[in-house]
């Protein structure tokens, strides 16, 4: 069995999936494995620049047909690498209309597809949730409420939906994403410093927040990333 791809999804712009992508990749290195980076952000490929000195990375325009491909094409030449994809605000459109070129090939590629869905409190965050459920049926699903729009408790939208129990019964999970203080984070996408180099550089202060942030990420993802 080959490693699973692991799709930072959201399908809006500002809910934290570069974050999640960054934390995911960071989680990834620590626990020793190869991981191709997927960039379909072409307006602002903000972790492709960060990252890709640090793992191999590609960017793919994933709102094309010939990106999906490509895609395919680069998960079976690195078997033994984990894929993580950072998706682009607009992307539900590109997997509605050439997602099934990914998951028709996910047997054959002998990679389980595991979506990592980051939610804020609003409406649409679902309804683009149960549009990409239906293209890719397949996909592993678990939803990410980011606490930087709030605690856990006001995602009353989301704890109390059909969706919920829907993702919860195929055997997703429901988790939340830490906050992060805004002068770190701010830090590393001006600085398009990687988590492990802003353990390095950044102020004591500063570095201590990541350090916090960091362990509360790890415990969140242990329950879902397995490799």
């Amino acid at each position: 069995m080959a490693k699973s791809i692991y799709l930072i999804g959201g399908s809006k712009g500002g809910v934290g999936k570069s974050l999640l992508t960054m934390a995911t990749i960071d989680f990834l290195m620590e626990r020793g494995e190869s991981v191709l980076l997927v960039e379909s952000d072409t307006s602002n490929p903000d972790v492709w620049k960060t990252y890709k000195d640090s793992v191999d990375a590609k960017w793919l325009n994933l709102d094309e047909a010939d990106g999906w491909i490509q895609l395919v094409n680069d998960c079976d030449s690195k078997p033994d690498h984990v894929v993580v994809i950072n998706t682009a605000a607009r992307n539900n459109k590109g997997v509605s209309a050439h997602g099934e070129t990914l998951s028709s090939t996910l047997a054959e590629l002998q990679r389980k597809l595991v979506t990592l869905w980051v939610i804020n409190r609003q409406r649409d965050s679902l309804e683009l949730l149960k549009d990409f459920m239906q293209a890719i049926p397949n996909a592993e699903v678990h939803v990410v409420r980011n606490a930087y729009f709030g605690e856990e408790s006001k995602f009353e939208l989301y704890n109390g939906s059909k969706l919920r129990t829907t993702v919860e019964e195929r055997g997703g999970k429901s988790l939340t994403f830490p906050d992060l203080a805004d002068r770190v984070s701010d830090d590393l996408y001006s600085k398009r410093m990687s988590i492990a180099a802003a353990r390095q550089d950044m102020p004591i202060g500063n570095r201590a927040e990541l350090t916090r942030w960091r362990n509360e990420v790890r415990k969140m993802l242990e329950t879902v990333i397995h490799a």
